[in-house]
This record gives structure tokens, sequence and C-alpha cells, in this order.
């Protein structure tokens, strides 16, 4: 096979050739973008999923979607760091540029130059800055309005302010935000109740949102209004029909075809993860020689290797090596107990301690977006088939004490 013409891109956010079994949530982002834009109420929609099920993609193809509307459109991306910005440093350089978008135009608009006063109170109150760079903005501050220092009431004030702008300028604005477990939960609740004051106002303004599963409940924990402020789509593997449309579609156009017995081995390997398919049929391409221009089944088990050695390298290990000894420890016990789901009281059995000793591990693990809880008292990887990469650890480095 020509390896430049590979129609897969097994990378981090990268669109996959063919987009499958996401069309129900990409048709209900749409109608909501749609009813937003002309004054009907409709909640905002936060996307939840495991590692590798596609959550940033689909992000983009509803900023996409949103762009086609005439949207003014901003993504970000949360980040866990010791050094993370926080949800207004975020914010604040995008909303700027959607605030002077609006403002622009040889007709004046009176609540798009009072939407940038607004801004101006609200970068003023909390001395917000941009990395080293502070805004500076030849205009004065609207007095008495998110000029408060009380981040819950002063980002409603600026959320409504921008959509009242947006409205006048007959627009709208979508404020699309990655990751985002990972913003502060005061910060959390403060951008739900924003988007609550802007939702009771009919205004034109929606955020769209992704991140780990753990994010529903921490939303739940931060306003519990927000169940009915937002839709939450479940993303997950692909179905069995679904995982053989990714593969097989990008390929058939290039003249080239999976066995059935291809595909019946990569689904059995990848349960249908949208970024192992996309990484399985990547090396399967990339390895297949057969004149016929078929992708055989022995292609598929070689490509098994080469897929599983670049992921233990990269996609795994770069998560593995985040964590710390103990936390290291955690995650092999997990492992060792099974593919499901685990009790907290017996990863703590495993490792000979107390539940209570553990908590404070389960908590940092949880919060560096590697574990989660499907139900009360059981955890799970956020990462599908991670447990497997750790199996392999183990069985390679059982002699060794650096876990």
């Amino acid at each position: 096979m020509d390896r430049a013409k590979n129609p897969f891109s097994p990378g981090a956010g990268s669109p996959p050739p063919e987009l499958a079994g996401r069309s129900a949530i990409l048709e209900d982002a749409m109608v909501a973008l749609e009813r937003v834009k002309n004054g009907r109420a409709e909640k905002s929609m936060i996307l939840v999923g495991l590692r590798g099920v596609g959550k940033t993609v689909l992000l983009g193809e509803i900023q996409q979607l949103a762009e086609r509307q005439r949207y003014k459109a901003i993504f970000i991306e949360a980040h866990e760091s010791r050094q993370k910005k926080t949800l207004p440093e975020l914010l604040v350089p995008h909303l700027r540029r959607i605030l002077f978008d609006l403002n622009r135009g040889e007709a004046v608009s009176e609540k798009a130059k009072r939407a940038l006063r607004v801004f101006k109170s609200f970068m003023s109150a909390l001395k917000l800055k941009a990395g080293d760079l502070e805004f500076s903005m030849s205009i004065d501050a609207e007095t008495g309005e998110a000029d408060s220092g009380d981040l819950e009431v002063d980002l409603a004030a600026l959320f409504v302010a921008i959509g009242e702008a947006a409205k006048d300028r007959g627009t709208a604005v979508a404020i699309i935000i990655d990751e985002l477990q990972y913003v502060d939960e005061k910060e959390l609740s403060a951008m739900i109740m924003a988007v609550h004051r802007v939702s009771q106002k009919s205004l034109p303004l929606i955020l769209v949102g992704a991140g780990l599963p753990q994010l529903v409940g921490k939303a739940g924990n931060s306003k519990s209004y927000a169940e009915r402020l937002f839709s939450y789509p479940e993303l997950g593997a692909l179905a069995r029909e679904d995982a053989m449309i990714a593969l097989q579609l990008p390929v058939e156009e290039l003249g080239v075809s999976f066995s059935s017995e291809a595909l019946d081995e990569i689904y059995s390997i990848t349960k249908g993860h949208p970024y192992f398919l996309q990484e399985w049929g990547y090396h399967a391409w990339n390895i297949a020689t057969n004149g016929c221009f078929t992708i055989t089944s022995e292609d598929a088990r070689n490509a098994s290797k080469l897929a599983i050695e670049n992921l233990d390298k990269n996609f795994f290990r770069v998560r593995f090596d985040r964590l710390t000894p103990n936390e290291r420890k955690y995650v092999r016990a997990l492992a060792e107990l099974g593919r499901k789901p685990q009790r907290s009281g017996d990863i703590a059995n495993k490792l000979g301690k107390a539940v209570e000793q553990v908590a404070p591990l389960r908590a940092q693990l949880i919060n560096k977006g590697m574990i989660y809880s499907p139900a009360h008292g059981d955890i799970a990887f956020t990462v599908p088939l991670f447990e497997e990469f750790l199996m392999r650890e183990i069985t390679m480095f059982s002699a060794k004490d650096n876990y």
C-alpha cells in the first residue's frame, strides 16, 4: 500500500476519515444551535466519555456546525497541571476577540459597547491577566456590573452582556470547552450559573463542553439544577456495525478493502474504541502487501503487534509516567483485580491497607483523570485497555519494585 495515501489518522483529536456512529449527537447539536440562535430555550450540551472515544473530534465538528450558522465560536481546552490557568484566564482572550468582533461594522451597537465596558469591569475586578500580558482597553468600565469580585455574580453578568450584544447584532455565541473535568469546582459552579442566567433570558449563547464521566457528578455537586440545564450525551465504543464502517469506508474509497476476518480480528482487540480503530487501521494499511488490494487477517494480526507497541510507548506510557510511585501501586492493584470495575475496598485489600489510607490516592488519580467511579464504591480506568498495558508491564518487570 502507498503509505502516503493511508486514510487513517491516530492522533489526539485528529478527525477520522469516517465519523461513524455519532450522527445522532451531531443532529442534536445542530438543532440546539439553531434553537438558541433563534432565541428559543434549549439545553447546553456536555459530552462525556472515556479517553479515546472521540470527544474532542466531536467538539471540533460542533464548532464547524456553529460557524456555518454564523456563530461566534470559541474553542478552549482546560488542562490538568500545576500551572493550569483559571477558567477566567482561559475565557478572557477569546471573549475579548468576540466582543471586538461584535463591536465592528458601520452601525453602532450600544449593546456591544456596553458589553465591552462590562468586560473591562470583569477583568479589573478579578485582576485578570492572560499569561504575562495584561489587557489594556481604552474604554471605561461599566460601574456596578461584573465588578463585585465574586466570580459567580460577575461571570453571569458578563455572559448576559455578551448574549445581549450578540442578539443585537443578529448572531450567537458558542463557548466550547474540552477537558471540562479539570475546571475547578467553584469556577464550574460559576459557569453553570452564568449559563443558567443566559438561558432564563433566552439569549443566544450556548456552552458545549466535554469531559470524563466524573464530570456529570461534579456538575451536579456544583449546582443542583445542572442536570436540567445540560444534556449529557454519553460517548462509548462504537457498535460493531459502526466500527466496520469506520474501517471499511475510508479504504474502499481508495480501491482497497478489509477482509471480514481482518475486521473481526481488529474489532475483537479494539472493542470498537474509535482511537484504537484508527491505530489498528493505520498499521494494517502500512503492512498490507496483498496484490488484490485486500487487507487480510494476517495483516491485522501483524498490525496488532505494531499498534500495541506504539500505544505502550506513547498513549499508555505518557499517562503512566505522570503517576507517583504510590499511584502506580494503586493502578497496578486495580489492573490485577481484572478488567471490570472494582470495589474500593478490594483495591485497598490488595494493597494491604485500610480504605481510609488509600482514599487520598484514589482522589488524586480521579483528579488526574486516570480513574473514575462508574457506580458508588466502584473504580475503573478512564483509559480503555489500560489494565492490559499494566499487566504487560507487570509481566515484563515483575522482578522490579519501581511501580
